[in-house]
């Protein structure tokens, strides 16, 4: 049998052409893009034309989008570089459902004295714009609200969070790194100020991301030292890394229609298959205002882990939640926060489907989850009947 991938969220496949872009680039070009010779003016071009490629799949100017090494940096550099830039304000709005890289953050900035407020969400992940429109002040800099949940794939209703925010001039970040690729990401039509993407969730190689920063926001830089990314980023580029970066985004607007179509329907198979095949599992995420590729289940009276474990010796692989997150042993912070128990929470798993999945990948995981689930509650000291 071959390999079943519906870890999508976690990190997607390198697509082919992205491969070929960067082999050719690792044979032909090795010049330091600060270099003024012609190597190194070379590459600094193909950097700039990578940089394009991103700015136009996001529908931004080319100077609005800076490299970075990951998209939990950019979400760092977003929310520290703006913090910085105002001294004077001294608060801080996120929410409740927020990827580590923003949840963490905003711990560390409680500890540093800031007022940080948290804003919650329903049983669907959607946050409280009521509960935001009261937390909101003269003295908030920077409001950070995710735009396509990670885990449970709730989209949160980002244009309303601008509309709030600038009625007391805060700033307004959203970590786009789960939505972009999977859900039409347009700064413009966002309105936002600052926005996070990350070249592995789009068929592009890991270890290099993206930040968005609207002409005239102001923030400071994260790193110090050379003038690399017009003087906000430092440190020599991961140039193979952007090259691939930028490939994956050149292709992303033509395949992005067939690819989202083709996999929402897979999908909702794959939904429609567990739900009907499989008693006491309960669907987490918004009904319809989600990312239809992320599919969270949560398999009563089981533990995650051994769910995972069982499919991965059939080569299937899902995930328990979050991958910045999974080998810590605790329960996710999203499930907690839309109401589910705790036992509940550790019975969660993530399908997320991508680019290279398959009618057959869905005809083998409706085969074997169902059998897989019902030996595994056949030798568990749970009873689905008790939660």
């Amino acid at each position: 049998m071959d390999m079943v991938y519906l870890d999508n969220n976690a990190t997607t496949p390198l697509d082919p052409a992205v491969a070929e872009k960067m082999s050719w680039f690792l044979k032909e070009h090795f010049g330091n893009p600060s270099s003024l010779y012609p190597i190194g003016r070379q590459v600094q071009e193909m950097i700039n034309e990578a940089r394009e490629h991103v700015a136009k799949a996001l529908g931004a100017f080319k100077s609005e989008v800076y490299f970075t090494g990951s998209g939990t940096e950019s979400d760092n550099h977003a929310i520290l570089g703006v913090l910085e830039a105002y001294p004077d304000k001294k608060e801080f709005i996120t929410s409740a459902v927020e990827h580590p890289a923003v949840q963490q953050t905003a711990i560390y900035l409680e500890k540093k004295g800031y007022k940080v407020a948290y804003v919650p969400v329903d049983r669907y992940g959607l946050i409280d714009l009521d509960f935001l429109r009261s937390a909101v002040t003269p003295r908030t800099a920077l409001v950070s609200i995710m735009y396509g949940n990670n885990e449970i794939g709730t989209i949160q209703p980002i244009e309303d969070v601008v509309r709030i925010a600038k009625e007391n001039g805060a700033l307004v970040h959203t970590d786009a790194v789960q939505a972009f690729g999977k859900i039409d990401v347009q700064v413009e039509k966002l309105g936002v100020d600052l926005l996070s993407v990350s070249s592995h969730k789009i068929y592009g190689p890991k270890g290099v991301g993206a930040l968005y920063v609207r002409r005239g926001t102001s923030i400071l830089p994260f790193l110090h030292g050379g003038h690399q990314e017009r003087g906000l980023r430092a440190g020599t580029e991961n140039t193979i890394g952007i090259i691939g970066f930028g490939e994956a985004a050149r292709i992303l607007p033509e395949k992005f229609e067939s690819d989202r179509a083709r996999i929402e329907r897979l999908a909702a198979r794959l939904k429609a298959g567990i739900e009907e095949k499989i008693p006491k599992v309960r669907f987490n995420g918004h009904p319809e205002q989600r990312i239809k590729s992320t599919l969270n289940f949560s398999f009563l009276g089981l533990e995650a882990e051994a769910v995972l474990l069982a499919l991965a010796t059939k080569e299937i692989y899902v995930s328990t939640g979050s991958a910045c997150s999974e080998e810590l042993e605790e329960v996710s912070h999203v499930l907690l926060a839309i109401g589910l128990r705790p036992e509940i929470a550790r019975s969660t798993v993530r399908l997320s489907l991508g680019r290279f999945n398959t009618e057959d990948d869905i005809d083998i995981v409706l085969r074997e989850l169902p059998d897989i689930i019902e030996k595994l509650r056949k030798i568990s000291a749970f009873n689905p009947e008790d939660v």
